[in-house]
């Protein structure tokens, strides 16, 4: 899991997954060599093979935020790059990068700032980045409105026993990992297959649709996390139970064939499964299905709680189980 927490530590918001891209690419080289980097940035790996042509996706972004305004005390106000609840920013560490590192910077609001009463639930507007410089000296050190940042310390840890990961951005470089798993193993494979690492999926799943277009694949699998609700006194997901197929979501409702081949491979290998049905967000699986003439997709995730805070909570066996999951369905495709 190593190269997992790099992974998770790299910074990669939406529209800045350069540093992620670049890590994931010095590594998936070793095993395939015809990579290329499209225009909008995604990170394509092809392996040569037999039909059908599938493609199977991660996305590199992490939630974040970028800068709109900085006052004359140096209060610097942002703007949220996908979408986060702005509770959990309160109090939150963030990395601004700057010309030659980045500066540390403490999420605040003018009532926790001044040692006030607070009587309302703070709004994204509310909150602002104290970095202990004025805008001055901010400006000095390259810091500028669209600049990028990331939320969540650059570190992970265990929670409790080693089999539970926190830190930011699982979602999704638990995609990115298990699809550099699979790459290692791209030997095993007969078929054509697609390896996509994609940009901007936090803020409109655009990298998926862009690559998708160019590779026209006869279907794909995405790799995901979701989140769980193992909290509450009747969960449906549950982190460490295995991971999920997700059957609908927000905005769109996933293939009958692909999820009867994955539930079947799943009980073949006695692989955990829970189901996941929401009706809030989506994934890049359903920008991929609506591209040209349509492509038949679903998606395999490994759930997470917190999942769109500053720090995630996984289980290492539910991350093993998807990438065995995820190897014999390619090792046994389906015809479509």
């Amino acid at each position: 899991m190593k190269f997992l927490y790099k992974l998770m530590n790299a910074f990669g918001v939406s529209g800045s997954e350069e540093e992620v891209r670049d890590i994931i690419k010095k590594e998936v080289k070793k095993y395939i060599s015809d990579i290329k980097v499209d225009k909008l940035g995604n990170l394509i790996v092809h392996k040569k093979g037999d039909q059908p042509r599938i493609m199977v996706a991660a996305h590199m972004d992490e939630i974040g935020l970028i800068i709109k305004s900085i006052d004359h005390k140096g209060r610097i106000r942002f703007s949220s790059l996908g979408g986060i609840e702005p509770l959990t920013l309160l109090g939150q560490r963030v990395h601004i990068f700057t010309k030659r590192d980045f500066i540390n910077g403490f999420i605040s609001l003018d009532e926790i700032s001044n040692d006030s009463i607070l009587h309302k639930l703070p709004d994204m507007q509310d909150l602002f980045i104290d970095t202990g410089l004025n805008k001055k000296e901010l400006t000095e050190l390259g810091v500028e409105i669209g600049s990028s940042l990331a939320t969540g310390q650059r570190r992970n840890f265990n929670l409790g026993k080693k089999d539970i990961i926190a830190g930011k951005a699982l979602d999704d470089r638990i995609g990115c990992f298990i699809l550099i798993e699979l790459i290692k193993k791209a030997y095993r494979f007969k078929n054509e297959i697609y390896f996509v690492f994609t940009v901007q999926e936090e803020i409109g799943l655009y990298g998926a649709k862009t690559s998708a277009y160019q590779i026209d694949p006869e279907y794909a699998l995405v790799a995901e996390t979701t989140s769980s609700d193992d909290m509450k006194f009747e969960p449906s997901i549950e982190i460490g139970k295995g991971p999920c197929l997700t059957i609908k979501n927000a905005e769109s409702v996933t293939d009958k064939k692909i999820n009867k081949w994955i539930k079947e491979t799943a009980k073949k290998k006695d692989i955990p499964l829970q189901y996941d049905i929401n009706d809030i967000g989506t994934t890049d699986a359903m920008t991929i299905s609506i591209s040209k003439g349509g492509v038949p997709s679903s998606v395999a995730s490994v759930p997470v709680r917190n999942i769109h805070s500053a720090m995630g909570i996984s289980h290492k066996d539910d991350i093993e189980n998807a990438i065995i999951l995820f190897e014999e369905l390619l090792k046994n495709p389906i015809k479509y």
